[in-house]
């Protein structure tokens, strides 16, 4: 049985932050460009500055954890940010190097190197090997390597060239898994080189107009550390070594990129893109969400930011002004990173030992098997109390009894706690059966008073009924039933008689009226005619009641209006909108200005209900009725 036991160097989960570090590249300028200078320069080991944008006279200065100028050798780097945080592998804990920055700023060289100057990686892998060497005995060791690039958003192993896109995966321990991903052991430094060199030519690499070598995927080593101990109780530990170089953020307009070359770098965009929001989420400290699964590189990175890594990020930059924004960016980006926080803890399984089989469960198995079993027992128990000691006490160390006894007295009191449980629900069962009983008795009484009242309801229907009739369910209640609802259909049937048709007097009566009757009323009350007639007065007569002296002035303004008004002042006249406007102006250019207010209904479109509307609206409004 392997158990997992979370604990990291001092006892206790300990937080460490992403260190980083900060690699300038040396200055290259081209005959045919101008010699502006470098941007940005160093201060001192860990603070630099960059000349601001926004004002040439002001520069912005930065702090990282170290600076490496354009004189610091590959040893120098490797020494000073990367070897102090290898020794945690052998320790069961993860960690992790990357390389960040733009194109051309020298990541892939910062990382790999060449035969004359070694990179990280080289130095890395070197470097787990001599630890592995001067540790104490007692522990077996055994190392392996597996080597991957993300590629257009496809995970893609390097050292089995014609495998497919790989799917990631998390165990439910949160690790991060590669199902399918080819994990090679090795041996010594020779057997690392011997796989590792053939699968780096594997890699997706291209030439742009910035760089004659440019790396158009993700690469990721790792490297996985087991030690297993030689005696009880076998512990295991497993460390894991992420060595990523990152492909360059890049500018199309500068790079020069086409077809292929175009699609490689947006995918290589989105995934630094992605990388940065993760960033962001994780300094917000109120992010619900990290976006570590929008893309396949944050989702292989998610153990070393934020994760449980010791990580390192080595960020490079170029001292030249045409990338001064890439170096920028990539400094805010730095700035950013080295504020997360993980949380590294020991990955160890040991093997714990065999107990022998509970009581309880013997019991169980005996009852089931027979008596022979049982009896073999109890000779067995009776030997071993003879020999004065138990099977297990030959095997295991000293302080292993004492968790035995533990744990025998832990199965003790979970027997205890079963039996306290078991008369417990022997109580509830026996007062539920007394509660059942009691309802039952109930139940009888209702039903032998139930029979007394059918008896006496069907002596009752005998008497008024003939014999030929009897039932058991008195029939009273069904005519009761039938007698107490209301004669619904006399109400509905009494209106569609055509002898009982009532004059609209007689009609307005009636409390209840469905829609019909009362579009009918509207309709039949249309048609007939008032006795005094005041509605013809108000609909036709309304000019009657205005003054003559008033109605003529506002008609002269409603004529003037429409003869000299613009298309604003037209479309201030009632029941006029933008097309009337319109029409009452071509009217007007073609026929000339209007004699008299009858002549509007010319306009086309202008009937004379309109009309009479138009003329009814404007001149109460004139008048402010």
């Amino acid at each position: 049985m392997a158990q997992r036991v979370a604990q990291s160097d001092g006892g206790n989960k300990k937080a460490t932050r992403v260190r980083v570090a900060v690699r300038l590249r040396p200055y290259m300028s081209k005959p045919d460009e101008k010699d502006e200078g470098p941007c940005v320069r160093g201060l001192d080991s860990q603070n630099l500055e960059i000349v601001n944008w926004r004002n040439a006279t002001e520069t912005v200065k930065y702090h990282f954890d170290a600076f490496h100028g354009e004189q610091t050798t590959q040893q120098e780097v490797f020494l000073s940010s990367v070897k102090p945080i290898l020794p945690h592998i052998l320790k069961g804990q993860n960690a992790s190097v990357f390389a960040y920055g733009p194109t051309g700023a020298g990541k892939t060289h910062t990382m790999m190197g060449s035969s004359e100057q070694p990179g990280v990686i080289p130095r890395a892998v070197r470097e787990v090997f001599n630890l592995v060497k001067a540790e104490d005995e007692g522990w077996d060791y055994s190392i392996g390597m597996s080597y991957l690039e993300i590629y257009n958003e496809k995970v893609l192993d390097l050292l089995s060239p014609n495998s497919q896109d790989l799917p990631i995966r998390e165990d439910r321990d949160k690790n991060i898994l590669i199902p399918g991903l080819t994990h090679m052991t090795i041996s010594s430094f020779s057997d690392f080189d011997k796989h590792f060199v053939p699968a780096s030519l594997n890699r997706t690499t291209a030439s742009t107009k910035l760089n004659q070598r440019s790396s158009r995927s993700h690469a990721v080593l790792l490297i996985k550390v087991v030690r297993t101990q030689r005696i009880l109780p076998h512990r295991q530990q497993t460390g894991k070594l992420y060595l990523v170089d990152l492909a360059g953020s890049e500018d199309n307009r500068r790079t020069g990129n086409q077809g292929i070359r175009l699609k490689e770098s947006g995918a290589i965009n989105l995934s630094l893109f992605t990388l940065s929001k993760v960033v962001d989420s994780l300094n917000s400290g109120t992010a619900v969400r990290v976006p570590y699964r929008d893309s396949k590189l944050t989702r292989l990175l998610q153990d070393s930011l934020g994760g449980s890594a010791h990580s390192v990020m080595i960020t490079n930059i170029a001292p030249e002004y045409k990338y001064y924004f890439d170096t920028f960016s990539a400094l805010n980006f730095a700035a950013k990173s080295k504020l997360i926080v993980n949380k590294p803890f020991t990955r160890e399984t040991m093997a714990v030992p065999t107990l022998p089989v509970k009581r309880g469960r013997d019991e169980h198995e005996a009852q089931g098997s027979g008596t022979q079993p049982q009896k073999k027992r109890h000779k067995e128990e009776r030997k071993t109390e003879q020999d004065g000691s138990s099977p297990s006490s030959h095997i295991h160390s000293p302080s292993e009894p004492s968790v035995m006894d533990r744990l025998i007295a832990l199965e003790k009191l979970m027997m205890s706690c079963q039996e306290k449980d078991r008369l417990g629900m022997l109580k509830d069962v026996a007062q539920s059966r007394k509660e059942i009983q009691e309802l039952k008795e109930k139940q009888k009484e209702f039903e032998s008073k139930a029979m007394l009242f059918s008896r006496l309801g069907g002596e009752k229907s005998s008497a008024k009924q003939e014999p030929a009739f009897k039932n058991n369910i008195a029939p009273l209640q069904r005519k009761q039933l039938t007698a107490s609802k209301p004669n619904k259909q006399q109400a509905v049937v009494q209106p569609l008689q055509v002898s009982q048709l009532q004059p609209l007097q007689q009609l307005a009566v009636v409390k209840k009226q469905s829609v019909c009757v009362k579009r009918k009323e509207r309709k039949l009350s249309d048609q007939v005619e008032p006795p005094d007639g005041k509605e013809n007065i108000m609909e036709s007569g309304w000019e009657s009641q205005v003054d003559n002296s008033m109605l003529e002035q506002s008609r002269q303004k409603i004529l003037q209006v429409l003869n000299t008004g613009s298309l604003k002042e037209l479309k201030g006249l009632q029941q006029i909108g933008d097309k009337k406007a319109k029409l009452i102006l071509g009217w007007r250019e073609i026929h000339g200005h209007f004699t008299k207010l009858e002549d509007l209904g010319k306009v086309e479109g202008m009937t004379e209900k309109r009309f009479s509307t138009f003329m009814k609206a404007n001149i109460l409004s004139a008048m402010g009725k």
